[in-house]
């Protein structure tokens, strides 16, 4: 009896230490599945962040691509302009040249004529060879080879013509000439449908070239443009949306998720936040525009001369329709280049641009053009004041109506999203109410959690088969029902062991993505409310905008004339 006594603890000892190995297993095994977990939850968060850097890559590989390309392709348009119109450059030196060698008296007559009769050679096609070998046989005083040479060029272009011998008239201080070329130009002219080249007239309006009679005269006819444009219906509506479309023009693109940063990635409302806040930028803008266009002064051509021989070389030069699709193309690609290979934003700004280089315009996109978009309709900068002042109570009620606009777009609720949590806020000021609704979530989504983790079906089934296994064993001492239930109980005590760390994980998990959460939600609306301050700031900039228009008037902004009459102006137009 004491033998089998001794036999049956031995065994019960063996079965106890493999029992107990087996649990030392289980354990190493969960510590395993757990690190396997970790890794994964790891490798989750370093594959978004690898996804988002792969996007902001490829949108930085597409935008160097874009730039490279804009820059190739303007190299190329360039080459492309001097092979097809670089003839045109000889052309236009000559006529400057044919004039200041009159004036000189340094070149024999002969050679101005022989010059420009062979410019006419190497021009076909071009309004400016024959006007130039009409130049030359009128300084020559050979009447019929100019007079020939004038219907061949009235022929090739009569507006340009037209505008070039009234301005060449006037250098020559011939005013009757002057007048009568300038009434051939005028009676062409459609206020709907004016080329490009009436800028030239404009600006010899506005840089006071024109005697008085002949400045008088223009006037009449810009008075007549205005009040024949008036009389159209809906016209103060066009040019409030004309306007508003050149004002948009100079909105700004800037993100300022660097100031903002919380409400950048945590706000859905962030990309209407930032082009308000650009919107209401746009006035500090339009203000340092236009204080730019009428702060200094503006040092006039020491003579008439000079005044005129300007003007003449924007006409020849600048404003030639040949060239306006590559000129499109040109401008497109620089815009690309300025916006640093962001082809949709540079294709925003040329669509807003574009009207500057239509080929007709009306008198009154004419103003808007020069004013506007200097660089591409080639306004000097007394044409750009004239055209400011003719137009600022347009520019006044179209900046009027982007600024109610962007107000309107203002969001009164800014959204914030965090953890799948949503909630808004007006200025700030409901922090305690967010905080709570916050707290209140994490709470829910840790109590699922929690919920998620607990003993199965399984594990009950386990104890129960293993306390039954245990009583049919204890009677007979059947060993193997013993470790049958021995291995139940402690699988069941081993899950539950996991379970319980698995939970206080959680629990520690949740508190400490609750006390993030609570600080993405502070820093949130702080940023609100100093972006609702940002934004009033900027804002109340405006009334500087309508201040600076308010004090502008038409006949301020017309130079003195280079001759000694006093200057007069008509009423004003606007």
């Amino acid at each position: 009896m004491s033998s089998e006594r001794i036999i049956h603890l031995a065994d019960l000892t063996f079965i106890h230490n493999s029992l107990q190995g087996l649990r030392g297993d289980i354990k190493v095994v969960y510590d395993q599945v757990d690190g396997v977990g970790q890794e994964l939850s790891v490798t989750r968060s370093d594959l978004a962040s690898l996804w988002q850097e792969f996007r902001e890559f490829v949108a930085a590989d597409l935008k160097a691509k874009e730039l490279h390309l804009a820059e190739t392709r303007q190299v190329k348009i360039r080459q492309e302009l001097d092979t097809k119109f670089g003839y045109y450059g000889e052309v236009r030196r000559l006529a400057t040249g044919v004039l200041q060698a009159a004036d000189i008296s340094l070149v024999r007559q002969d050679t101005l004529t022989t010059a420009t009769e062979e410019i006419m050679l190497a021009a076909p096609g071009y309004w400016l060879a024959p006007a130039l070998v009409a130049l030359g046989a009128w300084l020559n005083d050979k009447q019929e080879l100019a007079n020939k040479a004038l219907h061949e060029a009235i022929r090739r272009d009569d507006e340009k013509t037209s505008l070039f011998l009234a301005l060449i008239c006037r250098r020559a201080q011939r005013a009757n000439a002057c007048r009568t070329w300038l009434d051939r130009y005028f009676g062409q002219q459609d206020p709907l449908q004016l080329d490009r080249q009436t800028v030239v007239l404009v600006d010899a309006l506005a840089s006071g070239v024109f005697g008085s009679d002949v400045r008088n005269h223009c006037s009449q006819r810009i008075e007549g443009w205005v009040d024949e444009l008036s009389q159209r219906v809906g016209f103060i509506d066009e040019q409030r949306q004309q306007w508003n479309a050149a004002l948009r023009s100079k909105i700004p693109t800037t993100d300022h998720g660097n100031r903002y940063t919380y409400l950048k990635q945590y706000s859905p409302t962030w990309s209407t936040l930032n082009d308000v806040l650009n919107g209401a930028t746009l006035h500090e803008v339009v203000r340092d525009y236009f204080h730019n266009i009428f702060d200094g002064f503006i040092v006039p051509a020491p003579n008439l001369l000079a005044a005129v021989d300007d003007l003449l070389s924007k006409l020849v030069k600048n404003f030639d329709d040949e060239e306006l699709p590559l000129r499109r193309d040109e401008r497109l690609c620089q815009l690309i280049i300025d916006e640093l290979g962001d082809r949709q934003a540079a294709k925003n700004r040329y669509d807003l641009e574009c009207k500057a280089l239509d080929e007709n315009v009306s008198f009154m996109q004419l103003l808007t053009n020069a004013a506007m978009h200097p660089e591409t309709s080639h306004a000097s900068r007394a044409t750009q004041r004239y055209s400011v002042s003719l137009s600022r109570h347009w520019i006044k009620d179209a900046h009027q109506d982007l600024a109610a606009s962007t107000r309107a777009a203002v969001p009164q609720q800014i959204e914030i999203s965090i953890e799948n949590w949503q909630g808004t806020t007006k200025n700030g000021e409901n922090e305690t109410e967010l905080s709570s609704s916050l707290s209140n979530h994490i709470e829910q989504r840790k109590a699922q959690a929690l919920a998620a983790v607990k003993l199965g079906f399984k594990h009950w089934a386990a104890i129960v088969f293993g306390i039954g296994f245990v009583l049919l064993g204890l009677p007979s001492l059947n060993y193997l029902f013993l470790a049958l239930g021995a291995g139940c109980l402690i699988w069941f005590f081993s899950a539950r062991s996991k379970i319980t760390q698995k939970r206080k994980k959680i629990e520690q998990d949740f508190a400490r993505l609750k006390e993030q959460s609570l600080q993405i939600l502070k820093a949130c609306l702080a940023e609100t409310v100093e972006y609702r301050r940002d934004f009033v700031q900027r804002d109340e900039k405006a009334p500087e905008v309508t201040a600076l228009l308010d004090g502008i008037s038409p006949e301020q902004y017309v130079l003195s004339s280079h001759d000694s009459t006093r200057q007069v102006m008509a009423k004003p137009i606007v």
